[in-house]
């Protein structure tokens, strides 16, 4: 199955898709919630309540005539992984980390698909990361093994961890420069566990930047896998429904080019994984 959020006047809505289209999911079952991380929390079975509606005569929105919301429009949390493709670590003039470099972005930095990604008043140096996204779908026990992990994720999406760069390296620290308004995109679709490998590996993941493509990997060259992430992440906190982990991006970002390539008013952007979707964004200043 495919699920999207897309905005009816203003609100997010989640959405099941079919094809080129979108059937409101909350219009067509009542009973499952208007939002993904809210229906997650109340366990509703998403995947019957999917079929029903696809086999009912609801509704077909065009779907490239919607606007797009945040997959997940407000995350309890958003965990972030920091050099976790051994390529992007060597460029960085690291060698691999002992452990995953965690670190937390807050929902009032997530934009959706098509939104515009915004370079802030205080800094040019504005750079793209291509990031797989994992959602979980139930409740994650404390300590939980790799071989358990899996089953607690419901699907995964694109993710572009928009980074300002000189913020980022003011601190130890990496939250500040990762958690500027309108850099966090989101979407356009998750696509669930079933329907791809375990773990999402061996899916080809790229950033293209005005059609140039700066990254080009694949989520098998990650450090740490999925379900190892969760393992690790178990031991420390309690992952719930609608939590979303950023499994970090490979090689190839702007700050590591000669010279360093950033991102600026007028570009366009665009993070595609295999068998998942394109998540693009246009490049805009902040307004002042």
């Amino acid at each position: 199955m495919k699920f999207t959020t897309f905005l009816q006047a203003g609100q997010p809505r989640l959405g099941l898709v079919d094809g080129d289209a979108v059937i409101d999911l909350n219009a067509a079952q009542p009973q499952v919630p208007a939002d993904l991380r809210a229906a997650l929390a109340a366990g509703v079975d998403l995947d019957s309540a999917a079929r029903a509606a696809l086999a009912s005569d609801a509704p077909r929105l065009p779907l490239a005539d919607l606007p797009r919301a945040p997959l997940v429009p407000q995350p309890g949390k958003i965990v972030c992984l920091g050099l976790n493709y051994f390529d992007h670590a060597k460029e960085g003039g690291r060698d691999k980390p002992e452990y995953p470099w965690f670190f937390l972005r807050g929902a009032s930095s997530l934009i959706g698909h098509g939104d515009a990604g915004q370079v802030p008043r205080v800094s040019s140096k504005f750079d793209y990361e291509a990031e797989l996204a994992v959602v979980i779908g139930r409740r994650v026990p404390r300590h939980v093994s790799q071989d358990e992990a899996l089953q607690y994720v419901f699907g995964y999406s694109c993710f572009n961890d928009m980074s300002v760069r000189d913020y980022q390296k003011r601190t130890p620290q990496w939250t500040i420069g990762k958690n500027f308004d309108a850099t966090g995109s989101f979407g356009p679709v998750l696509v669930t566990a079933d329907e791809l490998p375990a773990g999402a590996t061996d899916l080809r993941i790229q950033c293209r930047l005005n059609g140039q493509v700066m990254q080009d990997a694949n989520t098998s060259d990650m450090i740490w896998g999925v379900a190892e992430t969760i393992t690790l992440l178990s031991d420390c906190l309690t992952l719930e429904p609608g939590d979303v982990i950023a499994m970090g991006t490979p090689a190839g970002v702007g700050q590591a080019r000669t010279p360093p390539v950033w991102m600026k008013e007028g570009d366009a952007v665009e993070i595609e994984i295999e068998r998942i979707g394109t998540l693009f964004n246009p490049i805009r200043n902040e307004i002042a």
